[in-house]
């Protein structure tokens, strides 16, 4: 059996996880690049990806991936078809009536049973795709843009609504058209309540009260960024645009409550805001989603995820002129990304380092998990990683750069994630070893095949070449 000691013996493979990226220059030219796609358009190769995605050139993996239209293998079809979640009605209404209970025995159990079962589907929704799904793409913009447009699973009535965010706001439009991703994620009961626009409205007879956190965030956050060229009385104004966007009491869904809309004069980014009621606010949507500050930062944010900690000018430039062509097309925006030449380019082979969640879904990938049953394996190895799924508290969600992940104490964490892993799974260290192909070099293929049999398929899975993608 293995355990922790065991684990450590090995250690000259630690020190190696926080060097440079290790380039798998001994590969085949297209099995390198093979390489380089299955981790970049998604989470890592599993048993048999290296040769099916090396015999397609990179435009013709590109274009496949972005039709996401493959489709599902039988089996996670049928758990996704049989772990169809509650409607959102019905599952906020029970919450808030355990809510409304308070001290009542069970209410609190109630509660905690609701929310439970909220995030086991939203958590198997999520990583099954990522796991087996052949659209592995679309699993990558799921992720990026729920990051983007992040909701915390921990705040109130959110714990049972960010399955439906992902579902509703999020996945069906990440090959969309930003503005309906924007307008998506508004209207949303999850971001109304995570960062308060459902509680603000304009002031009357005494009562209520304007509340910003929207406001600011949907400016600083999710379109212009911080330095996109507003000042806080913007963010003041655009918070009054917004008032009346809400949710409905009975059952927590959309709704525009024109008697908590302030109707007064508003000027917001220089401009005197048109028309009337909900109007001004998806006038206000509709300039944030054509502004060039907006492109700019989206592009970046997306050249980051996909290419590179700190992504050259020209991919950024490239990527913004056509967000901004498109009318913000994100298929098309993340097309002229993802075919420029730097993202491909052999400077940025391995040089990303995994966050915990991509780390996580390249060892369960490589390791050709089969259709499982209890997810909290996974869940809590996400936690000890320090990345819990759904979990960023803050509105700006998880950092994906090396420096957010690299530290020594984080390493050791994985590399005992890895040895847990493989003792839960035991996949064959063959098949691994051919699975993985160009991602190990050879000093690492050494060191394994020295090491009792018993020992090598954990050694694979925390060998430090994993942790780069």
């Amino acid at each position: 059996m293995l355990n922790r000691r065991h684990l450590l013996q090995p250690l000259p493979l630690l020190p190696l996880l926080a060097a440079a990226p290790w380039r798998p220059a001994h590969a085949a030219p297209d099995e390198r690049l093979a390489l380089h796609a299955l981790n970049r358009l998604g989470y890592g190769p599993r048993p048999g990806d290296l040769a099916a995605w090396g015999a397609q050139p990179w435009e013709a993996l590109v274009e496949t991936q972005l039709a996401a239209a493959q489709p599902l293998p039988e089996a996670l079809r049928q758990r996704l078809a049989e772990r169809a979640p509650a409607p959102l009605t019905g599952r906020i209404t029970a919450y808030r009536e355990a809510e409304r209970k308070r001290d009542a025995e069970g209410a609190e159990n109630e509660r905690r049973e609701l929310a439970r079962a909220a995030m086991l589907e939203a958590a198997e929704a999520r990583l099954a795709r990522a796991l087996w799904s052949p659209n592995q793409l679309e699993e990558r913009l799921v992720e990026f843009w729920f990051n983007h447009f992040n909701v915390f699973i921990g705040k109130g009535p959110v714990r049972v609504l960010v399955g439906d965010y992902e579902a509703q706001a999020i996945r069906p439009h990440v090959l969309g058209r930003f503005r309906d991703l924007l307008g998506a994620t508004a209207r949303h009961p999850a971001m109304l309540i995570y960062l308060d626009n459902a509680q603000s409205g304009a002031p009357r007879g005494g009562r209520g009260g304007l509340n910003e956190n929207y406001a600011r965030e949907l400016m600083e956050l999710h379109t212009l960024g911080v330095d996109g060229g507003y000042t806080q009385q913007d963010v003041t104004e655009l918070a009054r645009v917004l008032t009346g966007w809400s949710i409905e009491p009975q059952d927590g869904s959309f709704r525009f409550m024109a008697r908590r809309h302030d109707e007064a004069a508003k000027t917001w980014l220089g401009q005197a805001v048109p028309g009337r009621g909900q109007a001004q606010g998806e006038w206000a949507l509709d300039r944030l989603a054509e502004h060039p500050a907006t492109a700019q930062r989206i592009a970046f944010k997306l050249a980051q995820h996909f290419v590179a900690d700190a992504p050259e000018p020209a991919l950024v430039q490239a990527t913004a002129q056509a967000f901004l062509r498109s009318g913000g097309d994100l298929r098309a925006t993340t097309r002229t990304l993802l075919l420029h030449p730097l993202a491909r380019s052999e400077a940025v082979f391995g040089q990303q380092f995994r966050s915990p969640y991509r780390y996580v879904l390249a060892l369960l990938r490589a390791a050709d998990v089969p259709v499982v049953n209890d997810w909290q394996p996974v869940l809590q190895a996400l936690r000890q990683l320090g990345q819990p799924l759904f979990g960023c508290v803050t509105p700006d969600g998880y950092r994906v750069t090396r420096e957010a992940w690299l530290d020594p104490e984080s390493l050791l964490r994985r590399a005992e994630t890895a040895t847990r892993l493989a003792q839960r799974v035991r996949p064959d260290p063959e098949r691994l070893l051919t699975a993985l192909g160009p991602a190990l070099s050879p000093a690492t293929r050494a060191l394994v095949a020295s090491e009792p049999a018993a020992r090598q398929a954990a050694l694979l899975l925390a060998a430090p070449d994993l942790q780069n993608a």
